[in-house]
């Protein structure tokens, strides 16, 4: 048979190593090299190759290729494929395919009328690596897939986007082009994140977050996070940036509730640390071209066809058609080196999206400070003042329970005492009510402790906390609040009220709630320290703290992490160090039933909480409500002991019981 011949266009940049590979193919005789078409020049000896200054030239000199390969900027990748197409041949099309939706949609019935194929060069696909993944994933060596993420951590000079009109454009003289870091650089390390989800094509996508910003003065995106929820309930989160430090290779994670799984794609290693222990291969890799070729001549199935982008397609679309991207504020921000090769490295980049695939969250959703600020669902205040923002809970990935919470919460100072979405426990979620174990539904977040295995455990078992109603009456947040199962069913009804008001030395932030079973019957309350672990007796009320150094945990009786976890003293006292200052909290707990111990960590993360089930189990009843109350001062700087014990004493004011909430619902 007559090797096919192969038209070429673009000859620079990238495309000249296309060029060098269907010379190497002419010469095996895989192929037949009939001319390029570039409106530049060769730079040199052309080698013998016709060049041409367009493909329509190509094609009106008579040239009549089997297989046209596209090489050129994005924003030119539709028109000349489907001139391809309408000439008869076969396209090998540079990655992104193309620049909108509505291109891709006709391309793919310009291709599909005309019988004629399209193979996508995202080389990546190409990879034997996804066999290996793929392989490890159906064995059940990584138990159950939970998410899927990528972090690629490159950096780009102010000449990367010199380099030409189009780079860092959005649109171009009115045509679209969507350069931006997802949907061109490391489009890469998106589209493989999607393929190792299953999320091929356009129908496999549920829908797509696209929250993008810049350090470089263009118009597309050089920072961003794409979050992309699949039609089989996985999340695929895709933590990108130009502007690291250093750049490193970009690397795919599948976790699973066994293991986890790593592709770095640049180098085609997988690494599986997984039941079988951990082991790392590296895998060869298919040509695209060549495997087009082979297509051909064979049958052999295209790794990277036109149909399989259509997952990528839905996110370059979300891309395209999101608000411009925000600038990140010069103040988070650092630039080295001169003149063209100046860079920009926006600071904790690698940490924060290390983060966003962890707590499978956008950006504006961890609460990054130069990034877009997400309307909180209400605000406390103290006198005018912002102290605490409430949270509803919604976009929290169901393996960290999505529930209603406070964050920021902040000193009259300003100072910033909550965490949430943590780099260690993603669901630790600033202030609120979680609870591991309820009638076996996880309303914690993360692994499990179960009597069986005595350990922890990644389990079908996350719930939801649904917020029913929420309304500001006299200065307070009222919820009506239903704890649900995984599959949506009532399990606990809960009312809460938030409430935040002046006091001597900062604010105290009082927080009532009272439960009762929704199930008809008695509803049992669990965790870790229930369930045989030791000391783990977590659940009920807690407070994830912010980062802070120089922590001093003390209670009237005793100091320090260690002697008091697990105690019942009438108060604790929690002073440190925080990003913006040093505060002190003084937590105080009253209610109508004994004394819950205290849940203290300072070494491993900072947190506090009130144990509703330190070492047995507490049922909530059907026809009464099991009502809690905690009182927070919120304090700036340092309060000596004798003050904080008579801040606590009249914590109260002599309601030492929750004042019942059930009325005010009715």
């Amino acid at each position: 048979m007559t090797a096919p011949g192969v038209a070429l266009v673009g000859g620079h940049g990238f495309a000249s190593r296309h060029l060098e590979h269907l010379r190497s193919a002419e010469r095996s005789g895989q192929a037949r090299l009939l001319g390029v078409a570039d409106p530049r020049p060769p730079e040199g000896d052309a080698g013998g190759t016709p060049w041409f200054v367009s493909l329509d030239a190509l094609l009106d000199a008579g040239v009549e290729p089997q297989v046209v390969v596209i090489s050129t900027p994005p924003h030119t990748h539709a028109s000349l494929a489907l001139r391809a197409i309408a000439a008869g041949a076969d396209v090998y099309v540079e990655k992104p395919p193309v620049s909108s939706w509505a291109q891709f949609v006709a391309l793919e019935q310009a291709a599909r009328e005309a019988g004629r194929v399209v193979q996508v060069g995202f080389q990546s696909l190409g990879s034997q690596a996804i066999d290996v993944v793929d392989r490890c994933i159906r064995s059940g060596e990584i138990g159950e897939v939970l998410a899927v993420g990528a972090v690629g951590t490159w950096s780009r000079t102010v000449r990367y986007f010199d380099r030409s009109a189009w780079a860092g454009k959005r649109v171009l003289d009115g045509v679209d082009v969507v350069d931006g870091v997802a949907t061109n650089p490391l489009a890469h390390a998106v589209v493989t994140a999607l393929r190792l989800a299953g999320c091929r094509r356009a129908e496999d996508v549920l829908d797509v977050d696209a929250d993008l910003y810049h350090a470089h003065a263009i118009d597309s995106d050089d920072t961003s996070v794409v979050r992309v929820r699949t039609t089989s309930g996985l999340a695929v989160t895709c933590a990108l940036t130009l502007c690291a430090p250093e750049q490193t290779a970009p690397t795919i994670r599948v976790r699973g509730t066994r293991g986890t799984i790593e592709l770095r794609y640049t180098t085609d290693e997988v690494t599986v640390d997984g039941v079988d222990g951990r082991r790392t291969v590296t895998a060869d890799r298919a040509h695209l071209l060549d495997n087009l070729l082979a297509h051909r001549s064979t049958g052999t199935p295209l790794l990277s066809p036109l149909a399989d982008s259509g997952a990528f397609m839905r996110v370059l679309e979300a891309v395209r058609v999101a608000d411009p991207p925000r600038q990140i504020a010069p103040e988070a921000v650092t630039w080295t080196g001169t003149g063209a090769d100046r860079r920009p490295v926006v600071h904790d980049v690698d940490a924060t999206l290390e983060r966003a695939v962890t707590a499978q969250a956008t950006l504006a959703e961890l609460g990054v400070p130069w990034a877009r600020r997400r309307p909180a669902l209400d605000v406390l205040d103290v006198d005018g003042v912002p102290v605490a923002e409430v949270r509803d809970g919604s976009g929290v990935a169901t393996t960290l329970s999505p529930r209603p919470y406070l964050h920021p919460v902040r000193t009259l100072g300003g100072v910033v005492v909550t965490d949430h979405l943590a780099a260690d426990h993603a669901w630790h979620l600033g202030v609120g009510l979680a609870i591991q174990d309820v009638d076996g539904t996880n309303h914690w977040g993360g692994r499990t402790f179960t009597v069986e295995d005595r350990a922890y455990v990644w389990r079908d078992d996350h719930g939801r906390v649904r917020i029913d109603h929420h309304a500001r009456e006299s200065g307070s947040a009222d919820q009506v609040l239903t704890w649900c199962d995984p599959a949506g069913a009532p399990l606990l009804t809960e009312h809460r009220r938030w409430q935040a008001s002046s006091a001597p030395d900062g604010w105290w932030l009082d927080l009532r709630t009272e439960l009762r079973s929704a199930t008809g019957s008695p509803v049992s309350l669990g965790g870790p320290g229930s369930n045989g672990r030791s000391g783990g007796g977590y659940g009920g009320f807690f407070w994830r703290l912010a980062p802070c150094t120089d922590a001093h945990v003390r209670t009237a009786h005793d100091v320090g992490e260690q002697a008091v976890h697990g105690t019942t003293s009438s108060w604790l006292a929690w002073t440190a160090e925080f990003d913006s200052g040093t505060a002190t909290l003084v937590f105080v707990a009253a209610h109508d039933d004994d004394t819950d111990p205290w849940f203290v960590r300072s070494a491993g993360y900072p947190g506090v909480g009130l144990a509703l089930a330190w070492d047995h189990r507490t049922t909530v009843p059907v026809d009464t409500w099991l009502r809690r109350r905690v009182r927070v001062l919120v304090a700036d700087g340092v309060l000596d002991d004798d003050r904080v014990g008579g801040l606590a004493a009249d914590a109260f004011a002599g309601d030492l019981a929750p004042a019942p909430l059930t009325a005010r619902h009715a």
